[in-house]
Parts: structure tokens; sequence; C-alpha cells
């Protein structure tokens, strides 16, 4: 059986290290990198549930795509049961569950987070975004579609909750997207020649400047656009380790939901 390790370099070798952003925290970020794996669980996020999830199905690794720990964000100074970052980890440890994370890495890899949202869109002609920092890319579709129809199918096809989106009154044919958070990038796409911007986390004044500047722009959600990649790293685990039992998670999904408002 191969070890975490070993899991972790022919990961690196999709999506390289050295592909990460400088804040960014990825790779084998708890447990023994010795340590045998049987059973791999695939998530977007690690979090209590899916700690859970990962000891009652005896899997010896989690592989997800958002960062265990990132201390730019979140200082490890202490690990104790009564704080939720400290918990989560020693229930990992206690269950011998180790975790690597592929994140900016992932979102930058040929194939990876935007090379898949943008084929789960339909997209053709991917490629970089321009100033997108290798990360955001570009594509069109077969013929222009009304924004309200795109958006329709944008849900649909991300299994959305539910959409936001800013007309500017453009049909929809060039597309940038940026899984996540990547609303800083929507002039990259202007300057792209896109009409439309897709991505997730968009803040509201993000919205009334696109919408100013002649930009569709489309948030998502930061778990939509980002959780079809779960399932490439299930096959690419398979593939590289037929002997491994590997399976994305049953119970993690998105936290956020919609209600509508009063007409």
């Amino acid at each position: 059986m191969p070890t975490v390790r070993e899991i972790e370099a022919y990961l690196y070798g999709f999506a390289p290290k050295e592909l990460a952003a400088d804040w960014d925290n990825v790779g084998h970020l708890l447990g023994d990198p010795e340590q045998d794996v049987k059973r791999v669980l695939v998530s977007l996020d690690i979090t209590e549930a899916v700690a859970r999830e990962a000891r009652d199905g005896g899997c010896e690794l989690i592989v997800a795509h958002h960062p265990l720990m990132n201390c730019r964000w979140h200082p490890v100074q202490s690990i104790r049961r009564d704080d939720p970052q400290g918990r989560l980890f020693m229930a990992l440890l206690a269950g011998g569950v180790s975790c690597i994370c592929m994140h900016t890495n992932l979102d930058a890899a040929p194939g990876g987070v935007n090379d898949i949202l943008a084929a789960t869109l339909g997209l053709s002609g991917v490629e970089l975004l321009p100033g997108g920092d290798n990360i955001c890319r570009v594509g069109t579709l077969p013929e222009p579609v009304p924004l309200r129809e795109f958006v329709r199918h944008a849900a649909k096809a991300l299994h959305c909750g539910g959409i936001r989106y800013a007309d500017a009154g453009r049909p929809v044919q060039r597309v940038a997207v940026g899984g996540g958070a990547c609303g800083e990038y929507a002039d990259a796409a202007l300057n792209a020649g896109c009409d439309t911007f897709l991505t997730a986390d968009v803040k509201y004044h993000g919205f009334l400047d696109a919408a100013a500047a002649g930009l569709n722009l489309i948030d998502a959600g930061h778990f939509p656009t980002e959780d079809p990649v779960c399932a490439k790293l299930v096959s690419l685990l398979r593939d590289g380790f037929p002997e491994l039992s590997v399976r994305k998670s049953a119970i993690h999904a998105d936290v956020i939901r919609y209600a509508v408002g009063e007409e």
C-alpha cells in the first residue's frame, strides 16, 4: 500500500507545489508521512463531520482542496478541545487520519479547479485569462445566449442553491471563470474582451463596478464553483493507485441556503 508521502508526491505531480500562492499552505498538513494508506476520503473542506466520516469509514487519509490550517488567517498557537480548530485536529489525530490539501496549486494546475469549472459550463477554446495569475480561465460558448439563460444553465450545471448576478445588458458568449473568491480579476476579464465573469464571494461594490463597466458578473457560490474538482481528485487517485479505496465525501455540502424575498 502507498504511504501518505507517496500520495502527496503523486498529487504534486499533477498540481506542483510551485503553483501555490506564496501565502498558501498546501501538501501534507497533518499526520504521519510514512503511514500506509488503504482508504481515502476526498472532500472540498475538512470539517468535524468530514473527520468523523473518515474515521467511521476506516480512512487513513483525507485529500481536500481547502487547507486544514492556514496561519495567515488563523495562527495556530495552541491545540485545545474547547477551540473549533483544536477540536478538529484532535479528532483527526485520535482517529489516525492524515490530511493532504491541494489549494491554489490545484486552482492553477492544468486540468484543475478552473479548467474543470470551464468544462462544466460548456466553454470551449479554454485558455489562461491574461492577468489572472495563472488561476482564472477564459473560453467561449458556441453562440451568444441571454444572460438569464446562462445563469439558469450555470445553476443547473453547478448544482447551485441560488446565484447572484449583475446584468450589464450584454449577451453571454466570451466567459471568464474563477472558482472560489476571484472577484479581484474582474478587470482582467474586461481587458480580455469578456462579456461575462463567473466567480464567487463577490462584494456589493464589485457588482456595481462590473455592471457600470459593461461586464456581466455572476456569483455562483464558493462551494459550487470548486466542488467539481473533487470528482477529478477521486479519479486521479484511483488511476494512480488502483489498490486504494477512494470515494468522495457523502456528507459534505454547501452550507449556504437561499430564501426567496417578498415580491
